[in-house]
């Protein structure tokens, strides 16, 4: 499987933008898909996960409310649309693929991985 995220880019402090994750190379619906982040100088971080269908999302406690995991299988895409961005979110974003059926934030649980884009917040 092949994961291409786009869609990072610079914002103001307040601001929003909408990740976009296309994979292609295997079925897209037999995965759950993630979404990590890695600061410089910082461990990559769990962000948001989706199940397969779509029915089921689990977020990190430091973006509930401001962010939202959603995928279109139809399109082998998953989306994360990140509102109320802080200078503190600004990272290389990574979408990653996940076999498994628990939610899980490890990221050794996730197999397939993009290249990643980057977000910058401007304070």
């Amino acid at each position: 499987v092949q994961l291409q995220a786009f869609g990072g880019g610079l914002v103001q402090a307040g601001g929003s933008l909408r990740l976009s994750c296309a994979a292609s190379g295997g079925t897209f619906s037999n995965y759950a898909m993630g979404w990590f982040r890695q600061a410089p100088g910082k461990e990559r971080e769990f962000v948001a996960r989706i199940s397969r269908s779509g029915g089921s999302t689990y977020y990190a406690d430091s973006v509930k409310g401001r962010f939202t995991v959603s995928r279109d299988n139809a399109k082998s895409t998953v989306y994360l649309q990140m509102n109320s961005l802080k200078p503190e979110d600004a990272a290389v974003y990574y979408c990653a693929t996940n076999r498994g059926y628990t939610p899980t934030r490890n990221a050794a649980e996730y197999d397939y991985w993009g290249q990643g884009t980057q977000v910058t917040v401007s304070s």
